[in-house]
């Protein structure tokens, strides 16, 4: 099975990071953390990326924070899938992580979730996998089933509730 690497710029954004390994660990999906800047760490980026899928991996996240040039830096070494996630900071509240993640330039395709959503990107990633791999395709479904299982579950407890004929 392919890893997924995931990067973050800075280890204070660890907390939300973790969310992703969290994900990936309940569907089996092995990963590497690492912490590299875009700005500060250049060389090691751009060495751990363009040498990525020779090292066996599926998909890269990066996570980062307020000018959060790290996904673009990554996708601009690999064609490996890239997935942003910009990072919420004490500047515009992550909306400057999310526009330098968000806008890349034509030509090096970054995915981006939503702001802090490493989740998302966890999953988005697992799916990327379940595209050659019908064992994680196969939990992908049985997790959304139980997801609409549960939103059903909510349902019948506020219509038994609230709808009085």
């Amino acid at each position: 099975m392919k890893k997924i690497g995931i990067i973050m710029g800075s280890d204070s954004d660890l907390p939300v990071v973790e969310k992703a390994m969290t994900t990936l660990e309940e569907f089996g999906v092995p990963y590497e953390v690492h912490v590299y800047s875009a700005h500060r760490t250049p060389a090691e980026v751009k060495e751990f990326t363009q040498n990525a899928r020779t090292n066996g991996f599926g998909a890269i996240i990066a996570a980062a924070g307020k000018a959060a040039h790290l996904a673009g830096s990554i996708a601009a070494s690999t064609t490996l899938p890239v997935i942003g996630i910009p990072v919420k900071s004490s500047t515009l509240d992550g909306l400057d992580a999310l526009l330098s993640t968000v806008q890349m330039p034509g030509g090096i395709p970054v995915a981006t979730v939503a702001i802090d959503g490493a989740q998302n990107a966890a999953l988005l990633a697992i799916q990327m996998l379940g595209i050659e791999d019908a064992e994680i395709a196969s939990k992908l479904d049985n997790q959304r089933k139980a997801a609409a299982e549960k939103v059903l579950a909510k349902n019948k407890n506020i219509e038994e509730k609230y709808n009085i004929l």
